[in-house]
């Protein structure tokens, strides 16, 4: 277990970063200075010297395996609140009459008197095999970055939109014309299915405007994108080629991490809602 640990926190360190002092950088080194990640207060860290030497092939296997390690790590860390704050799935785990409730929380849900039935351990690592082999693996191309800020953005947007709702703050006036109005749509996904729910023509209308976006707006059109997920097409900039290189990638980090955080956000709260 000790030496499972210590490898994880060996594939994560190399990936983060403070300036170096006493000693000059490699040549290769200070360009990995200036790498997504390498950002204040830490700067470029490597303690274990693990990018002594290194060229950008194995820099980039290291940073693949830190962002997979670090989903993993995300998913692991919100199972934990959410079965540790008592939501869990109803009914059985098994046709022997194991309730999902009499499972331990965290490790003594792996080991233990109240562990997962072994036939659900074999199912979990079963699962977890399928995705290193056939879902989570490393792509040629920039298509899952593209993706994931994409998606980050979303998420972002979503999760604001269930924080000014839950506060009570809605749009004025009806939505339709039979007299429904705002106020008495319901939050979160019983605003999607319910007997509070938008009606099915402004459904229908959502649907097709984030169809436009996703067709005609939140897409590289003009092919002056400088990095994946850039859409400002040569009209929307809010001063961007104003900031240096430095300011630049900081954003994007910034960008990145928001959306990683609002991506887990949007899905514990929609998990809480419909556990209960």
């Amino acid at each position: 277990m000790k030496l499972a640990i210590a490898a994880l926190l060996a594939g994560s360190a190399a990936a983060f970063a403070p300036a170096q002092s006493g000693k000059a950088s490699t040549a290769l080194n200070m360009a990995f200075e200036s790498e997504l990640g390498a950002q204040p207060p830490l700067g470029f860290f490597d303690p274990l010297g693990m990018l002594a030497d290194a060229d950008q092939e194995r820099f980039d296997r290291l940073r693949y395996v830190e962002v997979k390690h670090g989903r993993i790590a995300q998913l692991a860390f919100l199972g934990n609140i959410i079965t540790r704050a008592g939501v869990k799935l109803p009914g059985d785990i098994d046709y022997s009459g194991t309730s999902f409730d009499s499972i331990g929380n965290g490790w003594a849900a792996i080991s233990g008197d109240s562990a997962i039935p072994s036939g659900g351990l074999l199912q979990i690592v079963a699962f977890v095999g399928f995705l290193e082999l056939f879902i989570m693996k490393e792509s040629a191309s920039t298509a899952s970055v593209y993706v994931e800020v994409k998606h980050g953005r979303i998420a972002q947007l979503a999760f604001l939109g269930q924080i000014v709702t839950r506060y009570g703050i809605h749009l004025p006036g009806d939505i339709d014309y039979s007299g429904t109005s705002f106020d008495s749509i319901a939050n979160g996904w019983a605003a999607i299915s319910g007997p509070n729910a938008v009606p099915q023509a402004g459904l229908i209308q959502i649907f097709l405007f984030v169809g436009f976006l996703e067709l005609a707006v939140m897409k590289d059109v003009t092919g002056e994108s400088e990095f994946p997920g850039d859409f400002r097409n040569g009209a929307l900039d809010f001063g961007w080629d104003t900031f240096d290189e430095e300011t630049k990638l900081s954003k994007r980090a910034i960008e990145l991490n928001n959306g990683r955080a609002a991506m887990m956000g949007i899905l514990g709260l929609m998990v809480h809602e419909q556990l209960g």
